[in-house]
């Protein structure tokens, strides 16, 4: 998957989580699974962007 693929996918659970959230809590059980996935999404793309941002840094 792509950095920008990711931050799709990123975006669409986050905007769930929302909804969901707003209609039940924080700690229902729907919720935590969409925000733990949602973690694992925002883990994926720090270690796929963390290279880039270390070559990118060193260009300047």
């Amino acid at each position: 998957m792509t950095a920008e693929q990711i931050l799709d996918h990123i975006e669409q659970y986050r905007q769930k989580m929302m909804i969901l959230a707003s209609h039940s809590s924080m700690v229902d059980n729907e919720v935590v699974e969409v925000s733990s996935k949602l973690d694992i999404l925002i883990n994926q793309y720090l270690q796929l962007t963390k290279g880039r941002s270390l070559k990118d840094s060193r260009a300047l």
